[in-house]
This record gives structure tokens, C-alpha cells and sequence, in this order.
């Protein structure tokens, strides 16, 4: 009964509270990126390891090169680089909430262009079973609110009123 009564409340508050939501959403975008960037990184331990895609960057340019079959091989380690980097930017411009809308538009076509990369490389089951066509849909939705609550943007938007 208590457990029912905590979950109607959990609801009725995440309902009336978007901007609850839309925190949700962009720390959500952001841990999936800058957790992705710690595996090759080897954070969350060496390749092998239960729950570790790469652990090093050894191993995810084995599996750059197995999503972007038509790149060259000699570019490989040029797009793994880049995807890191864009991976980082981005994760942390949302964990942050800076310039939300862009960087949450810029993540939901990078998300798109990765699911289409594992559907090339991997097939089409493995890029709906990590999710990641709901994760570049959830980015474009994030671009279309109106407003960031708790975000450097609007900390930002409050200094323009007050001046």
C-alpha cells in the first residue's frame, strides 16, 4: 500500500513538473555518452571485462571500422577520434545544459548517424537493442522545448532580465 501510494506521488510530481523531465533527458544523453567515452578509456576496466564494450582505444577502433565500412581503413583512427571528441563535447554541454538546443540537436543526428552505422555494420537489431534510434529521437525532442530549467542556459537567460 505504502509502495503504491509513494509511486502515485513519484507520478503526479514527474507529470506536473516538466522540467523535471527535461533534466532527466539531458543527464540521460549526457551519462550515455560520457560513459561510452570511459569504456575506451578504460574506465570501467580492461577489454573483456563483463559490462565493458572496448576498455581501450585498441578495441573500439576495431569497432569504428566494423560500423563505417566505407571509410578507408587508414581513416579509421581519424573517425574513432572524432566520435570521442564529439562524444565528450556533447556529454558535457548537456550534463551542463549549454546551449541546450544545438547540442541537443547535434546529438540527435549523431545518435541517427551511429544507429545507422550499426545497421550497416552490425544490423538493424543491434542498433534497436542498444536503443539508440529512441536516444537520437529523445535528442530531437529535447531540441524542440521551449525552455532548459536547471541549465547554464537558463542561469544565462535569468542574467539577461535582470541587466
Amino acid at each position: 500500500m505504502a509502495v503504491a501510494a509513494m509511486a502515485a506521488r513519484a507520478h503526479h510530481f514527474l507529470m506536473r513538473n516538466d522540467g523535471v523531465q527535461i533534466v532527466f533527458l539531458r543527464v540521460a544523453l549526457a551519462a550515455g555518452f560520457l560513459a561510452a567515452v570511459g569504456d575506451r578509456f578504460g574506465f570501467w576496466g580492461p577489454s573483456g571485462t563483463q559490462n565493458v564494450a572496448w576498455g581501450d582505444m585498441h578495441h573500439f577502433f576495431e569497432y569504428t571500422a566494423k560500423l563505417n565500412p566505407w571509410f578507408p581503413k587508414s581513416l579509421i583512427p581519424t573517425v574513432g577520434w572524432l566520435a570521442t571528441v564529439a562524444e565528450i563535447v556533447l556529454g558535457i554541454a548537456l550534463l551542463l545544459g549549454f546551449r541546450t538546443r544545438i547540442s541537443a540537436r547535434l546529438s540527435g543526428w549523431f545518435l541517427l548517424a551511429f544507429a545507422a552505422g550499426m545497421t550497416a555494420g552490425t544490423g538493424l537489431k543491434s542498433a534497436l537493442n542498444a536503443s539508440v534510434f529512441a536516444a537520437s529521437a529523445g535528442a530531437f525532442l529535447l531540441a524542440s522545448v521551449r525552455a532548459y530549467p536547471w541549465s547554464l542556459d537558463a542561469h544565462g537567460d535569468r542574467r539577461k532580465e535582470i541587466t
